[in-house]
């Protein structure tokens, strides 16, 4: 519609000029012509409504990450007024960003909760105030130049008791008096939904069109939560109902609809969102305990737009040495849409690597494993890294 009308802008200036005579009235075309050459973006910004501006989000060339968990809130802003929120949350991030950060993965939904404003999850235990949290820490990062992504759980709920005290007006808690051991269910005491069922894959994409369409994030990021469980009992009644003859295949398959839904809901709102996923680093573990198809997403357009495995092992780790698993991921990071990320465990230094083999004592006997790590990555095909300490 914008370029039909300033086409016959020009149009009219065009017949206007043939009215006359050809040498009288061609100054008045020419500066004519000019001004309108000069103000023709003006007249696109007038003609553009609200529901066509998009948030251009930020993206930094080379990632530097690191994840902001549901366990800083409580310093960070439990029993907290809005200004000393806002007061907390500028010394953090400016504290970020001159470790060298760009990019946060911030925790907005832990455990079937909200750390924003939510009508459909209820509001974190840590949020206390009655301001939006989430908006906050969105202008404190675009102040500062960091690129902020909302990190949701989005299957893992409460602990079965916390559920039971949560209001009747809450999805979850009417599904876990109506639909308990279908839609949602209980592993070890905590609550999780299934994603075999298309209302909890609908829930969960919902529920990221709202975040998506209500905050200038810079994108939606998920990590490694998908079936909290290994035993046929979790969803021993659905896997009978669906006449599958291979429950991992199945539970694969539900898990790729799940993360299917959230891409397509991210870029329904806008496809310059970036949508992330941060599976386990062992690439076989993923397919045997979480059920997650990582290399479909990773080689395969309309997944993610970056994969960021957790590879969390130094470089003696019997099992997963570090320098072999990079080059692993790589091999499988094969989809010119998608972009590797390596994830790293800062919260390893200093600390006995107890599931390493040989390696337990590397990250106490040796300060510059994570130094080391970066330098391979950023000799490796990844656009970046994402420290979890």
């Amino acid at each position: 519609m914008k370029k039909i009308f300033s086409t016959l802008i020009v149009f009219i200036f065009f017949l206007s000029g043939c009215k006359h005579n050809t040498y009288a009235s061609s100054s008045l075309y020419e500066s004519t012509a000019s001004m309108y050459i000069q103000e023709k973006d003006q007249l696109y910004l007038d003609f553009t409504s609200e529901a066509e501006k998009k948030y251009t989000p930020i993206k930094h060339e080379f990632i530097k990450a690191t994840w902001i968990t549901v366990m800083e809130y409580e310093n960070l802003m439990l029993n907290k007024a809005e200004k000393d929120f806002e007061n907390a949350v500028s010394i953090y991030f400016s504290e970020i960003k001159n470790q060298g950060y760009n990019t946060i993965f911030v925790h907005i939904r832990p455990y079937g909760d909200a750390y924003y404003s939510s009508s459909v999850f209820p509001k974190g235990s840590y949020y206390t105030g009655s301001y939006d949290v989430l908006e906050i820490m969105i202008k404190k990062a675009h102040s500062l130049g960091l690129s902020i992504h909302g990190w949701i759980n989005p299957l893992r709920c409460q602990k079965e008791d916390e559920i039971k005290s949560l209001p009747d007006t809450y999805i979850t808690k009417k599904w876990y008096n109506q639909n308990f051991g279908t839609l949602i269910s209980t592993v070890n005491g905590r609550c999780y939904l299934n994603p075999a069922y298309d209302e909890v894959i609908q829930l969960i994409s919902d529920e990221v069109s709202f975040i998506a369409q209500n905050y200038d994030l810079d994108g939606i990021h998920i990590d490694d939560y998908f079936y909290p469980t290994t035993s046929p009992d979790f969803d021993k009644s659905t896997f009978t109902e669906s006449k599958s003859d291979n429950l991992a295949e199945w539970r694969r398959e539900n898990c790729n609809m799940l993360v299917k839904s959230i891409y397509n809901a991210v870029k329904s709102v806008n496809s310059e969102l970036i949508f992330s996923i941060s599976p386990q680093g062992n690439i076989s573990t993923n397919y045997t305990s979480q059920y997650a198809d990582v290399k479909l997403w990773a080689g395969t357009k309309g997944y993610c737009d970056y994969i960021i495995p957790q590879i969390y092992y130094g470089f003696e780790n019997e099992s997963c040495p570090f320098a072999e698993t990079l080059i692993e991921w790589e091999k499988l990071t094969v989809c010119e849409d998608v972009a590797l990320i390596i994830g790293l465990a800062g919260y390893k230094e200093g600390k006995e690597d107890k599931w390493a083999g040989a390696g337990i004592n590397e990250w106490i006997e040796n300060k510059d494993v994570i130094a080391r790590q970066i330098a391979l990555v950023e000799a490796s095909s990844a656009i970046g890294y994402a420290v979890y300490h």
